[in-house]
């Protein structure tokens, strides 16, 4: 989705400007447009050679622009960033979304889960009206520029395909996203810029990710707490992933109709129904990306976490163990389970994985196992393959408007902020509503600090 390049000067002839976005995600493209309909004259740089390229992936399946629910739990999905992100929701949140989207000629629906997709379920129609109502308004895109930080007077720094160039600018948003996919423009190499002039930046850490799990042949009891104390920091290792035969026969199939149980050290619970994916070594999938945040906080904190899964959320235990128990005659276990209780491929797999042959033969191992099957992981998979990330600009340095108190004039939107949020059209309508603050933000600060 390209966008036209407005050609940046030299070192020794710096652009001057009044604002300046940089990054061309949805949130600089958002303040951008803020700026542009109060008549600002607006330069967007973006290191890519065209915009929006990891919004056009995240619309690849179908593109979830927000969410139907109310206000109340919509704020609460972002947990303990929700006193921040909030007023910015209360100002652009779903609704509002869905009348920009609309604006520019796209229609949406709300499907089954309360998700907002456009009608055609595409991305791309929807950035093509964006960029050109933004072109239409004036602002003007410099690609394949990479920004590099400040110069010692003050000025932007890009490396561009010329060579370097310099910007000045009376205000300027950072929407430089979090760390995750670098392939597409996001990764986290703004986070020393920031730091060296003193804003607050959280350490980047994968958000909505996947997880490498625990052997279920690694050692047992006292044993299996000691191994694990000396997994810490140790990847990868023979016991992490599946086993081989687990591994290759249900690696990339899908656990449909499952619950998801987890308690963590501090006493916070998660509990939720839905379907998660197998992959080599461990799980991903929306489900797991819904625990992930505790998940992960726990392995970092004690090095493992231990979730279970009920394989028959429909079925209370006493069924279970009934129908477990009911004589099977002639038949072999796998038709008993399948034909009683409908347990077959990979929910019977991911059974003889963790009990063995002596385990399934046990009703009250096997019944315990089909409601409550723990699978403890040890590891997230690497950042660059989260959906998001949390950490980032911390919300205390910076003031309601989202500018940074140690770098007047300069403001922070979308994900390189100190948030995270599960998937579901969270993180596009937060990215969006800071996007739009950072703009209003700077609207009063070009205002109060008029030439």
């Amino acid at each position: 989705m390209n966008a036209p390049t407005q050609a940046a000067t030299d070192t020794a002839n710096p652009l001057h400007c009044d604002a300046v976005i940089v990054g061309g995600g949805p949130a600089g493209l958002m303040a951008a447009e803020v700026l542009a309909q109060a008549g600002v004259a607006v330069h967007l740089f973006d290191a890519m050679p065209s915009v929006g390229r990891k919004f056009l992936l995240a619309g690849k399946g179908g593109l979830n622009l927000t969410h139907s629910e109310p206000h109340e739990p919509f704020a609460s999905r972002y947990a303990g960033r929700q006193p921040q992100i909030e007023p910015l929701i209360k100002a652009f949140g779903g609704p509002e979304v869905r009348a920009w989207a609309q604006g520019l000629g796209v229609e949406t629906f709300v499907g089954t889960s309360g998700r907002v997709f456009p009608a055609d379920m595409k991305a791309a129609p929807l950035l093509r009206a964006w960029l050109q109502r933004l072109r239409a308004q004036g602002v003007q895109f410099h690609m394949r520029h990479r920004w590099l930080g400040w110069a010692d007077d003050g000025a932007l720094r890009f490396a561009a395909p010329a060579g370097e160039v310099r910007v000045t600018a009376r205000a300027v948003v950072l929407a430089l996203g979090g760390g995750s996919w670098a392939r597409l423009g996001s990764d986290g190499a703004w986070a020393p810029l920031l730091a060296q002039r003193g804003v607050a930046v959280a350490p980047l850490r994968p958000a909505n990710c996947g997880f490498d799990v625990l052997r279920a042949d690694a050692p047992v009891g006292e044993t299996r707490r000691a191994f694990l104390q000396e997994l810490i920091g140790r990847t990868p290792t023979p016991a992490v992933g599946w086993t081989p035969h687990f591994a290759e026969r249900f690696a990339g199939q899908p656990f449909k109709t499952v619950a998801l149980s987890f308690t963590d050290s501090q006493g916070r619970i998660f509990s939720r129904r839905g379907e998660f994916v197998v992959t080599a070594t461990g799980v991903e999938g929306s489900l797991v990306y819904a625990a992930s945040h505790l998940l992960r906080d726990e392995i970092e904190a004690h090095g493992h976490a231990t979730f279970h899964l009920d394989l028959l959320p429909d079925h209370s235990p006493e069924r279970v163990l009934l129908e477990v128990r009911h004589p099977r005659g002639s038949r072999s276990l796998s038709s008993h389970l399948k034909s009683r209780l409908g347990l077959d491929g990979i929910k019977a797999g991911i059974l003889y994985e963790h009990l063995g042959k002596d385990g399934m033969n046990d009703p009250v191992a096997l019944a315990h196992a089909i409601k409550a099957l723990p699978i403890t992981v040890v590891a997230t998979r690497p950042i660059d393959e989260a959906i998001s990330t949390a950490g980032g600009v911390a919300f205390e340095a910076l003031d309601e408007h989202l500018m940074a108190t140690a770098a007047p004039g300069v403001f922070c939107a979308g994900e390189m902020l100190d948030w995270e949020a599960p998937t579901g059209g969270y993180l596009l309508t937060a990215s969006l509503a800071s996007g739009v603050r950072a703009g209003q933000g700077v609207l009063r600060f070009l205002a109060a600090n008029a030439c």
